[in-house]
């Protein structure tokens, strides 16, 4: 190691001085040896070395002292009468050594702006390198070599993909032909670090061309987002938690339409059962009678269990599953559950659900989540109007939209007192509520629920008065 840091001073002076040497033996050569030609050229030699060490000033003074070399050895070995040949050797040497120090102190100038245009991108906090057709690191900026731990020495010539065992979001050669094609490739992928660590980057490609068209090598930029990563899926655990709860929650609100929906069926089967007991019971027993009564009760049984299926999956804390679903269906079911809590109130409900839309790509428990909260909101709204005005529509319909395309859009209106002006713009922020009893997360959570899912809801005044709530999914194949 320190055999190595000496030794670096040392070769620091060789071509210094290996530039000197040749210039005094040209210099040797061109005065003392009897030569008829322009040895005096040779010193365009020293000018090519100096390029190594030399900046532009310094490239620009030893041409000079060539060519201050050169006159002394004319003079020296020549006498001043004009002399053709000794002359234009003399020209020509001269005329040499000024193109080839014009040549080398621009190429210094335009090698020294590339180094400084380098050490802006070593500013940035992000990573570049650039890497060739074969994909192999040509160049390595400073933020690669804190983030990666690879020095540039140690990642330039090495395969970037072997390197770094990047991960795609997309199959590879899909990336590289939508590279060629548009000339440029975004998007987020996983890279492991030289410590194991794996990072995700947010990453820009740039194609850049040869003088015939052809991919020559590309400029990768990335920035780290793995803390940003971790961040929102915290983000989205939590919110997953405040979704359980205010399911939780709602389910309070809705214990006894719970009781009067599982009690239905279960005094169905009672009553079924008892029926069945007294055909059997008969002198003759009648078997067809029974028959309907045994397959009322399995009717009615199943109708239980769909019941708790449905109350068990709204109260479980489980990660969303996405699948293809049927909004009217959702719709259907979500009504059956406040079927109680409407006749409480005395509301109306009229309900257009028609079959055979096309189905959305989404959380069935999610999006129930959603309609529920819709339909109790209206429900409290309608506390305000007289009974014979209470009514609730729900609707459920296909639709263009301009900012997701083909949707399915759900529409929930009741004829309450409507939002005041000032409350529609904060209507779905987190914890705020017009009610006393409130926690002012409902319409929030539905909000993310549904922007989630690549859709959007709004809120709007009826101008008969009320409010209507607008859920629009993009079909299943379209989400954003």
């Amino acid at each position: 190691m320190f055999a190595h840091v000496s030794a670096q001073p040392r070769t620091k002076f060789v071509v210094p001085a290996l530039t000197a040497v040749v210039a005094v033996a040209i210099f040797v050569v061109d005065t003392l040896t009897p030569l008829d030609i322009a040895v005096a050229v040779l010193y365009v030699a020293v000018v090519l070395l100096a390029v190594d060490f030399a900046g532009y000033t310094g490239i620009l003074a030893i041409a000079a002292g060539c060519a201050v070399l050169t006159i002394v050895s004319f003079v020296t070995t020549h006498d001043l009468t004009p002399g053709t040949g000794p002359m234009l050797r003399c020209f020509v040497s001269l005329a040499a050594i000024a193109i080839t120090a014009l040549l080398a102190a621009r190429n210094q100038l335009a090698v020294a702006a590339l180094r400084d245009q380098a050490d802006l991108l070593d500013l940035t906090h992000d990573t570049v390198f650039v890497r060739d057709r074969d994909d192999v690191i040509r160049y390595w900026n400073r933020a690669a070599e804190d983030l990666y731990g690879w020095r540039s020495d140690e990642a330039v010539g090495q395969p970037a993909a072997a390197l770094l065992k990047k991960t795609f979001p997309m199959p590879y050669p899909a990336i590289l032909e939508e590279l060629e094609r548009e000339g440029r490739w975004e998007g987020e992928i996983g890279h492991s670090c030289r410590d194991g660590r794996q990072v995700t980057v947010s990453s820009r490609w740039a194609l850049q061309r040869d003088s015939h068209g052809r991919p020559a090598s590309v400029l990768e930029t990335n920035t780290d987002v793995t803390a940003q990563r971790a961040a929102e899926d915290k983000l989205d655990r939590t919110r997953s938690e405040l979704a359980h709860l205010s399911r939780i929650a709602t389910m309070g609100e809705l214990t006894a339409s719970i009781a009067h929906e599982v009690n239905q069926p279960l005094a169905a089967i009672v009553a079924n059962g008892e029926a069945g007991l007294r055909w059997l019971g008969r002198t003759t027993p009648d078997l067809g009678e029974t028959k309907k009564s045994i397959e009322a009760m399995l009717r009615n049984a199943q109708r239980a269990s769909d019941v708790v299926r449905r109350l068990r999956a709204l109260s479980t804390k489980s990660a969303p599953a996405t699948a293809p679903l049927d909004l009217s269906a959702i719709a259907e079911e979500t009504v059956q559950l406040v079927e109680r809590e409407l006749r409480a109130q005395g509301v109306q409900l009229s309900a257009d659900l028609p079959a055979g839309l096309p189905t959305v790509e989404g959380d069935r428990v999610q999006l129930q989540q959603v309609l529920l909260n819709l339909l109790l909101n209206a429900i409290q709204a309608l506390g305000v109007v007289p009974p014979e005005r209470r009514t609730i529509s729900v609707r459920v319909r296909r639709a263009v939209s301009e900012s997701l395309g083909d949707a399915v859009v759900v529409t929930v209106e009741d004829t309450g007192a409507g939002i005041a002006e000032a409350d529609v713009a904060r209507l779905f922020d987190a914890f705020f509520t017009t009610r006393s009893d409130g926690m002012g997360m409902g319409l929030s959570i539905s909000r993310s629920i549904v922007e989630a899912h690549g859709g959007r809801i709004e809120a709007t005044n009826r101008s008969e008065g009320g409010a209507a709530f607008r859920v629009c999914l993009p079909v299943a194949g379209r989400a954003a």
